[in-house]
């Protein structure tokens, strides 16, 4: 920092002094009750201007320091300071004005770095999701040239069930995707109505019939007349997950349970089945974002998304998701619907 650029950033301060010095002199000098000699109100001003240029020497050195410690950050000067530890290494406040400044910035900075910390996260698991998802997508693919290419001598009937087969598990894979990538745009892509539970539930068990049949399991509804408030497309997605999970994981011949309840804070839809349930260590974790558990690596084919985007959904509609299992015994998955004063209470 110059001292030019120092004595115009002063010079209001100045011109203020200047002026009241003047002022000051004219008044005695004028005041008939005082007799002061013009010499003296002379040497009055000398002293005044010394020790004011004094004062603008002293605050010029601070100031000089100050800036070029500032400077030589800017041009890279100190070493060792990347963006994050760039703030801190701001010099010192020489006031009240550049303390407040310097928070603004050290606040500003945070702000942004957690938005670039957020962003690096995100792109981290878009990046595993998109190299899980089309490892994935590879399976149904590559079973799909398999069938064809061992389809001599088998009906085609046969070859088209086995090939339908995949193309639903491509399908799958899909929707999730879509559904995945979406999650993040929700709030502009929601409508929330109310309707009966058992619209959405008839809808996801046609979509899960072959798998129903195919294995036998049979399939008990109760209660599902109940009224809800939510997105009828995005609930439609919660529910498919949870009873795909449900359909994966319960033996041929089982039995699946799809019942509503309600009290005066809440309706509730459960579904439950008798297959292999979960393991106590790790019913906290199945929510978990690529948590697959034992069940998921040991026995069955599993990504560890499902439960997750279904948890992620609900939390944005305002519903819930909780879950009861003991290991070869049950599974009981409960979506949540709070009335809408008890979600304000809760929000609040």
């Amino acid at each position: 920092m110059s001292l030019k650029k120092y004595l115009k950033d002063k010079s209001s301060y100045i011109v203020f002094y200047f002026l009241l010095m003047t002022f000051m002199s004219f008044i005695i000098y004028l005041d008939g009750t005082i007799k002061v000699h013009i010499s003296n109100i002379i040497y009055i001003n000398i002293v005044g201007i010394v020790f004011f240029i004094l004062y603008l020497l002293i605050g010029f050195i601070k100031k000089k320091n100050h800036y070029e410690f500032a400077q030589d950050i800017l041009k890279g000067k100190i070493e060792n300071l990347d963006e994050y530890s760039i703030v801190e290494a701001l010099p010192n406040p020489t006031n009240y004005d550049e303390e407040v400044y310097i928070e603004l910035i050290k606040i500003l900075h945070k702000i942004e770095k957690d938005k670039i910390n957020k962003m690096y996260k995100d792109k981290k698991e878009n990046k595993e999701f998109t190299l899980s998802w089309v490892h994935e997508i590879k399976t149904p693919i590559a079973a799909s040239r398999l069938i064809l290419d061992n389809s001599i001598g088998k009906s085609v009937d046969y070859v088209v069930d086995k090939i339908e087969n995949e193309i639903d598990k491509i399908d799958e894979f899909v929707e999730q995707a879509l559904y995945y990538s979406r999650a993040g745009s929700f709030s502009k892509d929601y409508f929330v109505t109310e309707f009966k539970l058992e619209e959405v539930i008839k809808t996801s068990i046609k979509k899960h019939a072959k798998i129903f049949i195919n294995k036998r399991i049979n399939m008990k509804m109760d209660n599902l007349d109940i009224y809800v408030s939510s997105d009828k497309k995005w609930l439609l997605y919660i529910v498919d997950q949870i009873l795909s999970n449900a359909l994966k994981y319960t033996d041929s011949e089982g039995e699946i349970l799809i019942k509503a309840e309600k009290n005066s804070k809440e309706s509730k839809l459960i579904i439950k089945d008798n297959g292999a349930g979960i393991r106590k260590e790790d019913i906290d974790r199945v929510f978990e974002k690529g948590f697959t558990g034992y069940n998921g690596r040991e026995n069955y084919k599993s990504t560890g998304l499902g439960l997750y985007l279904a948890k992620k959904l609900s939390k944005k509609l305002g519903h819930n998701i909780t879950l009861k299992s003991v290991l070869n015994e049950y599974t009981e998955v409960t979506v949540h619907f709070p009335k809408l004063i008890e979600f304000y209470n809760e929000v609040r």
